[in-house]
């Protein structure tokens, strides 16, 4: 069921661009975008930081753009990585039979369209998610519409009042942070690497489990279940 969040946030991510700059401030963002913008993080190959795509990376932050160019787009794959490592979870949790009808006190998902929790178990992920009456599709489109809601209107720890322009969509305005950290977490260099990296595989597994499930015979490699 939580294959969704992936095509969900993907759409909802996509809407988010820039707000147009002031006259008096487009000669400072091309000034800014003659120098090289830095990018984290490069990939750990070997010990070694390589940067892949580093010609493509300087072409949209200094040719075609500027450092807030680049300030979303690490927003967008982060947001994407999240994306899919929540669709990652539940589709293993699907195939390893860790479903709602072993955890939900209820038997039924929708009792007025007689389907039950067991009767999504007993598919592929895929087919279940077809299976999920519109009205479940809804609700979980406005939860993910609350928390892009959120990030687009909230700022510097509160909602931010008084903009013409909502955070968000200001230029460099989408960082990935939402400020929620009730652990408390230290969030050190190492720590937001390890979450792009996660990100950045389970976006490709996602992918892979996908096209195995929908073409079979798609993805040459076997995987731990039919």
């Amino acid at each position: 069921m939580k294959l969704v969040c992936l095509s969900l946030l993907s759409l909802v991510a996509s809407a988010a661009a820039f707000a147009p700059a002031p006259n008096s401030a487009k000669s400072a963002t091309v000034r800014m975008s003659a120098e090289k913008v830095p990018c984290f993080p490069a990939t750990p190959l070997g010990g070694e930081p390589v940067f892949i795509g580093e010609n493509y990376w300087d072409k949209l932050t200094m040719e075609y753009g500027s450092a807030e160019t680049g300030t979303y787009l690490q927003a967008a794959e982060i947001k994407h990585g999240r994306s899919a490592m929540v669709a990652v979870t539940g589709f293993a949790f699907h195939k390893l039979g860790l479903t709602l009808d072993h955890i939900s006190p209820h038997e039924y998902l929708s009792v007025t369209q007689n389907i039950k929790f067991a009767d999504l178990a007993a598919m592929t992920p895929l087919d279940a998610m077809r299976a999920v009456p519109a009205e479940g599709l809804v609700q979980m489109f406005c939860a993910i519409a609350a928390i892009e809601i959120y990030e687009l209107t909230h700022g510097s720890g509160g909602i931010q009042t008084g903009e013409r322009v909502a955070p968000g969509l200001q230029a460099g305005g989408l960082t990935g942070d939402l400020g929620w950290n009730p652990l408390s977490v230290k969030v050190t260099d190492r720590r937001r690497l390890s979450e792009i990296q996660n990100g950045r595989a389970a976006m490709f597994a996602i992918c892979a489990w996908v096209a195995h499930d929908a073409i079979p015979g798609s993805v040459p490699l076997s995987l731990p279940w039919p």
